[in-house]
């Protein structure tokens, strides 16, 4: 029988173990609420030895080594759950490893809690000022070799947390296992974690101010992440890209975007085709089927619905969970990269649909980050969006704004996008959007202006140009705001162009009327020029118009078949030949009859048919004729490119003016929106001789009767002095003419 061991037995060894580690610190790890564990665990110096402590469940027995294997210290188990402790034979501190055993076999882990901080004094300064314009390399997951060992280098940003752990598939979900480290200055938590590889699932742990475990997070930072409904975030590398767009990149950087051909394809990504069993095309997929046809098409730029991770699928990806990570629906991050280079070869620029506008609540996302309003206001009144039941983005915040502006740098760097359209830019500028009185929380001077947001769009368009002088920034906004695509110096947002709503909203009110009832609403049409200048405007026809009941374009025409396909192509013609650069969202190119759904393809089989085949041509040829004829495009935003020639003829329907640009051949677009074929209809021109149909919307190839001219008219000068040319009106159709000189 072996006797128990004596009093003082028992007493030295607690004291040898206290000495070690304190059992309140071993309490603390066990229970996941160490506020610091970089102070106990890791490598320490004790007087002038050094003692080395660690956590590993399931460990029998633990054995202290060099990086390089050379054994150096057997550490006592200071309680069977795993902790260990032990003095170790070591001149100076330095990362080690240990070698676990059990009745299952041994493994060895580099110890995390031997490394010392990866960020420094400088980021800490720049972060608290809210000037640092790198953050997409610092926070969040990223590859590092750190004193000759690869692993991950992980930050995230919660100041009021207790504690926050990394958590993965690599250490099994645990938070007591890699709990980070505190930066106090910024409130980052930080840890480098050997041994990481990409490919591994993360979130982070986080532990409230209350000390409540709060549901796991998914990085902000994070650069790619989990396929639906899958929502953690993923290891992931730099993105290896060889781009070869330097030429595109020089020709934006170097020329004014408003003087240049811009007709946007507006993509939603997961429903513009797909494979016939429904599932979604890769990015090379698309880059293979989507780049040539907007190449056929004439197209300068593609425009996605937002590319950002987003959980629910029906969101369109408005409803953004991982701002910083292309969505797995498509692939790898590197596939987007491919696909952007593939555009720019072959001149075709991509513009991102951004939300910085509001942000979804899932448990994974933003809302309630480390158990306090953060991302977002506390109070609802400014925090919540009563439209989309969404959180709203803290703009008085200065990591709030450098969060969302490097998001901004992150895309046009990393991914060398040619454009931002910002998302409904007027719910962030406006106090009292969608709210009653009583709702909202009046501003510093008692307006509903929200200040703290235009400081922010000021910022980020300034950063954003400054960075990238070829980029195109682009407001939907849908208010009179004044200088939304003005310059910051001059009192403006500093938006590169801004949707023009205006345009949208009228034009198509005015085409759902029948022919004979449009004479009374001939202004329409023509209030539009009032104010066609005050702005950098894209003309829109976007998804917004042919979802939720609003159905596709061609279904909003009047009349019967024949005329509902008459009125969208001389509706088209107007547009293209209208000032402002073009938006056409997909499907409505070949007048698809359905209301678009995100949940399947558009309906390509419409191209056997010749109506929808003439329409998808003459959307080709209205592009090549804007992209081709300087007159029509290089005076889009400025008063001396327009000139009315016929702004009044109620009566008829009928509306002309002239495009112009210095040294180039002027064009007149003239529109006749009734179902009378007008011969012998008299338009004035500013030059005599003879003016060359160049295009016409009623031609048979698109579709139409083939009423026209000839291919030409004459201009003459009457007795009165005026110039004018009698020309054929085809039925419901856009006709354009060009000097011929």
């Amino acid at each position: 029988m072996t006797a128990p061991p004596n009093k003082s037995t028992t007493e030295t060894q607690s004291n040898l173990l206290a000495e070690l580690l304190a059992k309140a610190d071993i309490d603390a790890i066990l229970e996941s609420r160490h506020w610091d564990p970089f102070a106990v665990l890791g490598l320490h110096a004790a007087g002038d030895k050094y003692v080395a402590r660690c956590f590993l469940p399931g460990a029998a027995e633990v054995t202290a080594e060099t990086l390089a294997g050379k054994e150096i210290g057997a550490l006592k188990q200071l309680h069977p759950d795993g902790i260990f402790a032990g003095e170790v034979a070591l001149k100076k501190l330095q990362p080690i490893r240990y070698r676990a055993r059990n009745e299952g076999g041994e493994w060895v882990v580099i110890d995390p809690y031997s490394f010392g901080p990866v960020l420094g004094p400088m980021d800490d300064y720049y972060i608290r000022e809210g000037s640092h314009l790198r953050l997409f390399d610092k926070m969040g997951a990223h590859p590092m070799t750190l004193d000759g060992i690869d692993g991950f280098h992980f930050a995230v940003w919660a100041p009021n947390a207790k504690r926050v752990s990394v958590v993965g598939n690599f250490n099994e979900w645990d938070g007591r296992r890699n709990a980070m480290r505190l930066r106090r200055d910024t409130g980052i938590w930080e840890i480098f974690l050997p041994g990481i590889t990409p490919g591994h699932a993360y979130k982070y742990e986080i532990v409230g101010i209350n000390g409540e475990v709060l549901p796991l997070k998914a990085d902000p930072f994070a650069r790619r992440s989990e396929l639906r409904p899958n929502n953690a975030s993923m290891t992931t590398g730099p993105i290896a890209q060889k781009w070869e767009d330097e030429a595109h990149l020089a020709h934006w950087a170097g020329t004014d975007a408003r003087r240049q051909p811009i007709s946007i394809y507006e993509v939603h990504a997961a429903s513009w085709q797909r494979h016939s069993d429904g599932g979604m095309l890769t990015w090379d997929e698309l880059a293979d089927r989507l780049i040539p046809y907007c190449v056929d098409m004439g197209f300068t730029h593609i425009e996605f619905l937002p590319i950002s991770e987003y959980p629910f699928d029906p969101s369109w990806g408005y409803q953004t969970t991982g701002l910083y990570s292309p969505t797995a629906r498509f692939g790898e991050p590197e596939g987007f990269a491919r696909f952007v280079n593939g555009c720019h070869k072959v001149g075709i620029g991509v513009i991102l649909d951004w939300v910085p506008a509001h942000f979804p609540t899932d448990a994974h996302g933003l809302g309630k980050f480390d158990g306090t309003a953060l991302y977002e206001h506390e109070d609802p009144r400014q925090g919540f969006h009563p439209d989309w039941n969404t959180a709203i983005y803290n703009f008085g915040r200065a990591e709030v704004l450098s969060y969302l502006i490097n998001n901004a740098l992150y895309w046009a760097e990393k991914f060398h996008l040619d454009g931002l359209r910002v998302d409904a830019v007027a719910s962030m500028l406006y106090l009292d959007y969608s709210r009653k009185h009583g709702e909202w929380v009046p501003n510093e001077y008692g307006g509903n202006e929200n200040l703290e947001a235009v400081r922010f769009l000021q910022s980020m368009n300034s950063h954003v140009y400054a960075g990238h002088p070829g980029i195109l920034t682009i407001a939907e906004e849908s208010t009179s705001w004044p200088k939304v695509s003005h310059p910051v110096h001059e009192g403006g947002l500093g938006f590169g162009f801004k949707w023009n709503m205006g345009f949208m909203h009228d034009t198509l009110q005015y085409l759902s009327r029948e022919p004979v009832h449009r004479k009374f609403h001939h202004n329409d049409m023509t209030f539009g020029l009032l104010y066609a200048f005050t702005e950098n405007f894209v003309l829109p026809l976007s998804h917004d118009e042919v979802v939720h009941g609003k159905g596709s374009l061609i279904a909003k025409m009047t009349g019967d078949d024949w005329q509902k396909f008459a009125n969208l192509r001389a509706y088209y013609g107007f547009m293209w030949g209208y000032p402002g650069k073009k938006l056409l969202f997909m499907g409505q190119e070949f007048a698809q009859w359905q209301e678009w759904s995100e949940a399947r393809s558009l309906d390509w089989n419409l191209l056997e048919y010749p109506l929808h085949e003439g329409m998808r041509r003459l959307v080709r040829d209205l592009n090549g004729t804007y992209r081709y004829k300087a007159a029509l495009h290089a005076r889009d935003c400025e008063g001396d490119g327009f000139e009315w020639l016929i702004a009044d003829d109620r009566e008829n329907s009928v509306f002309a003016w002239l495009r112009k640009a210095p040294g180039e051949k002027p064009i007149a677009v003239i529109t006749n929106f009734t179902p009378v074929l007008r011969e012998g209809y008299g338009v004035p021109l500013p030059v005599e001789g003879r003016w060359r149909e160049i295009l016409n919307t009623d031609a048979e190839i698109y579709g139409g009767s083939g009423k026209g001219n000839g291919g030409a008219v004459e201009a003459r000068k009457h007795d009165n002095g005026r110039i004018a040319a009698d020309i054929t009106l085809p039925p419901l159709a856009t006709v354009m003419l060009e000097l011929d000189a």
